[in-house]
């Protein structure tokens, strides 16, 4: 393998393609994943989500339903050229799932645990996955010192998933300044394409990543003239594409296992992206100038060193 990458004497050059076919798959199944995400149905409008809560939450008075803008959204509206700049400057994370939320003003009397119970009652009736609700006591911190549950209500989240479409039920500790009780999140569930698409999209990327990474290093190995600069560029790629990952997913899978999710969230937010885009173009306009530095002539030994006596004479 040393050899056929063109560095035979490199004990490591076998590790850095195999990265770099890694790295290049997983951008492009999630890139991949991101087009196969648009196959999924438009979010509920207003009279759906209407009768969506009152399905599944009878009794409840509906204050104001807002519809999602967009599949995903920046900043709750559809991506703009224009918010390229805000997503590049590590504003990237507010590229969110969009989602049609419903506001509840006026709730039946009771105490919050027995509105969930009868909400996970209601929706295994009518036909939802329901998990287990995530609870975030109320806390009051001191200056000083650390932070303490008051002992009052909580603030309770209950998430379930019926065919293509999942709901966050959030019951708020205390009402709003507005008098909201909770808030209803519907949004669409990950559609069927989004699989396969990813894994045929990583192994397309991971093969022709492998495949520029072996000419490169053939390409570029010494004596061509622009090694060393080659060897820099890359280490900044690697540098920059990986961070992102081995920041972002560690974090991600905490999340998961901390709060129930009818829906995972999409490969590229396990990848860092959008939120640190700013680093994988740093990377990719690091790697196109590599490339084209391999492209140079390489600058062999004399061609006359190496001819037949009868020509040299």
């Amino acid at each position: 393998m040393r050899k056929h990458l063109g560095r035979p004497e490199s004990r490591t050059v076998v590790v850095w393609a195999v990265l770099t076919a890694v790295i290049c798959g997983l951008f492009s199944a999630a890139f991949a994943t991101w087009a196969a995400w648009h196959t999924a149905r438009p979010l509920p409008d207003a009279t759906e989500t209407t009768a969506l809560v009152a399905e599944v939450l009878p009794g409840y008075e509906i204050n104001e339903v807002d519809p999602g803008a967009a599949l995903f959204t920046f900043y709750s509206q559809p991506l703009r050229p224009r918010n390229l700049k805000a997503m590049l400057f590590l504003d990237g994370g507010e590229y969110q799932q969009g989602a049609t939320v419903a506001t509840v003003k006026t709730a039946p009397r009771a105490v919050q645990h027995e509105m969930v119970a009868l909400a996970q009652g209601r929706l295994r009736e009518t036909g939802w996955r329901v998990l287990p609700p995530h609870v975030e006591p109320e806390l009051t911190c001191r200056a000083g010192g650390g932070c303490t549950p008051t002992g009052g209500p909580s603030n309770v989240s209950l998430v379930a998933r019926r065919d293509d479409t999942a709901l966050d039920i959030h019951w708020l500790a205390n009402p709003s300044i507005d008098g909201t009780h909770l808030t209803v999140a519907v949004y669409r569930a990950t559609p069927p394409a989004v699989l396969p698409a990813g894994i045929g999209g990583g192994l397309v990327g991971a093969l022709l990543g492998g495949l520029v990474f072996a000419w490169a290093s053939r390409r570029t190995r010494p004596p061509h003239p622009a090694t060393n600069g080659v060897t820099a560029l890359y280490a900044i790629t690697m540098l920059f594409w990986w961070t992102p990952v081995l920041l972002a997913a560690p974090n991600l899978l905490g999340h998961h296992r901390d709060e129930p999710h009818p829906v995972w969230h999409p490969l590229w937010e396990w990848l860092g992206q959008p939120a640190l885009s700013l680093f994988f173009v740093v990377g990719a306009g690091s790697a196109l100038v590599a490339l084209a530095l391999a492209t140079v002539p390489r600058r062999d030994a004399d061609p006359l060193a190496t001819a037949t006596p009868e020509f040299a004479q």
